[in-house]
């Protein structure tokens, strides 16, 4: 009997039977409240009408022509609808099947059109598995450890984790940038530096959004030596944050943009965009793959990027978002014997667990979420220590659904602590 591999590991012991909406059902018969999203993924919830609509009359008409023999409607219509939403600079579109494979083009994109070989990332970035993009990751050894050796040219700067460094955040941008400049004079010449690559919000590095100063600090170094900026908006992006894009939150418009999970509710497509004069830098048949831009999972973005507009998602995003920090601040007040820290920004927070010492409390996070998943609420942690626990519920969450979500987290953490 052939069985998954032993090393694929699960938060749970569910086997999912079905899902609608914010909600899940097991086969022991259970329903759950799905505060995961498939890690984000599912942005317009489960089995979405409409997403369900448009991948079923697509699959009765084609399900793959690989872009390199032809192109198909969906591909062209779902880049038109990307036009609608992305920057208009970013005016040209690559696209791949995960997140990984998409940081994996902007890396080589980067490096083809600067004609430099270095790749700095930051410390809890997350951004893939594959070699070239878990070279750049930092939130959790796990993904980089046990093949060695990984890309070479691939630096990790400091992050500006304030509240790890115990110093207000203006104190931790200016050092963050400064060990930055350090970097610069003693690994990573700017002459031989191709790219930053940020998540504007770090993701499985424990839900901190970047400092504003920070991300504007690099942008002009980057402007300075030739530099391209690289936001990785697999995670946060697509309405996540409350603005469509995390970058919106900055002001600043970045040279690359990676693009992924809620993109297509669960559909796998990613891609990255650029500026064409950029993108017509990478060399001739350096960008492609069999899958990339499948014909049904294009039609499940394009329906996805209509329910997102018709909807008011994004907005939707922003106003429970709003309520789910005054829910989570007034939680914290709630169990004043338990240490923690709240961060986040629209459906995208985090709480992060400490013991007495302050030292990162990761058993305390898993018996919390173990709780939860006990009264009938799915969450996961996070972080580099895993002592964070995040809550991303679908775009679509009512305010009723959030406040029975918040209810049963609130029960979680009192069964656990007492």
């Amino acid at each position: 009997m052939t069985k998954l591999s032993p090393v694929l590991k699960q938060s749970t012991n569910l086997v999912v039977q079905s899902g609608h909406g914010c909600w899940l059902k097991a086969t022991n018969g259970k329903e759950y409240l799905d505060f995961t999203s498939g890690i984000a993924v599912t942005s317009t919830g489960h089995c979405h009408p409409k997403i369900v609509e448009a991948v079923r009359a697509q699959a009765e008409k084609v399900a793959h022509v690989q872009y390199a023999v032809a192109l198909h409607e969906p591909l062209l219509n779902l880049t038109d609808a990307l036009g609608t939403v992305l920057p208009k600079s970013l005016d040209s579109i690559y696209y791949g099947n995960s997140g990984a494979e998409a940081v994996e083009a902007a890396i080589r994109l980067a490096r083809m059109a600067t004609g430099r070989p270095n790749i700095i990332s930051f410390m809890g970035g997350y951004h893939g598995r594959t070699v070239a993009s878990a070279s750049l990751t930092s939130a959790r050894a796990t993904v980089r450890s046990g093949f060695s050796p990984l890309m070479a040219g691939a630096y990790v700067a400091a992050f500006p984790h304030a509240a790890r460094w115990n110093m207000s955040e203006d104190e931790a941008v200016r050092f963050a940038l400064a060990e930055l400049d350090l970097l610069f004079k003693a690994i990573s010449d700017p002459r031989d530096t191709a790219a930053f690559i940020i998540e504007p919000v770090l993701g499985d590095g424990g839900y901190i959004p970047t400092p504003v100063e920070f991300i504007k600090g690099l942008k002009k170094r980057a402007d300075e030596h030739g530099i391209l900026l690289i936001f990785d908006e697999i995670q946060c992006g697509v309405g996540r944050t409350g603005k469509y894009w995390a970058q919106y939150h900055y002001d600043v418009t970045p040279d690359i943009l990676i693009f992924a999970k809620g993109i297509a509710s669960g559909y796998p497509i990613s891609g990255i965009a650029a500026p064409e004069s950029l993108m017509r830098k990478a060399w001739p048949g350096s960008q492609g793959g069999t899958y990339c831009g499948n014909a049904v999972a294009a039609a499940a973005a394009i329906a996805t990027i209509e329910v997102i507009a018709n909807e008011s998602l994004v907005e939707n995003a922003a106003l429970r978002g709003s309520e789910l920090r005054s829910s989570l601040d007034q939680l914290v007040k709630d169990h004043r014997n338990m240490s923690c820290n709240v961060r986040g920004l629209g459906l995208m927070q985090g709480i992060e667990f400490f013991d007495a010492d302050r030292k990162a409390n990761w058993k305390l996070a898993e018996e919390i979420r173990a709780e939860a998943e006990n009264q009938g609420l799915l969450l996961l942690t996070c972080g580099q220590e895993g002592n964070v626990i995040r809550i991303v519920p679908p775009l679509i969450v009512s305010k009723k659904e959030l406040e029975q979500g918040m209810d049963i987290f609130s029960s979680a953490i009192q069964a656990v602590l007492g």
